[in-house]
């Protein structure tokens, strides 16, 4: 047995275990003394590792859907206010209270400062 047993198992690994578990079910007279160990057994967790995989790939595809449907709406909102932004812009001006109610810098904020005149010698 393994000594940690949370961590996902190798897909090489996996599929030599599948490929011994066809091989255990062609040897005639297999009768273990335990009975976990029997065909039948493990043909029942084989089957259930199957159903827990695909409800692995059905949720990480829904996964995915969702993240891809939230990030469509992440953008969708991210435009809607870049195009209000414009059309404050458009309305009020640039350097507009409203304009700058909308995290924005007023045009006049980014002017240069003036050079002040050097120390005269």
């Amino acid at each position: 047995m393994a000594k940690n047993q949370t961590r996902r198992i190798a897909p090489s690994i996996l599929q030599a275990d599948l490929q011994a578990f066809a091989a255990l079910k062609a040897i005639t007279g297999y009768t273990p003394s335990n009975p976990s160990y029997t065909v039948a057994a493990i043909q029942a967790t084989a089957d259930g590792m199957e159903a827990k995989q695909t409800l692995e790939t059905q949720a990480s595809a829904a996964f995915d859907a969702a993240r891809d449907n939230a990030t469509a709406g992440e953008w969708a909102f991210h435009n809607a206010i870049l195009g209000a932004k414009a059309q404050v812009d458009a309305q009020f001006g640039d350097n507009s209270n409203e304009h700058q109610s909308l995290g924005q810098k007023k045009k006049e904020e980014f002017k240069s400062p003036r050079r002040k005149p050097g120390p005269t010698t």
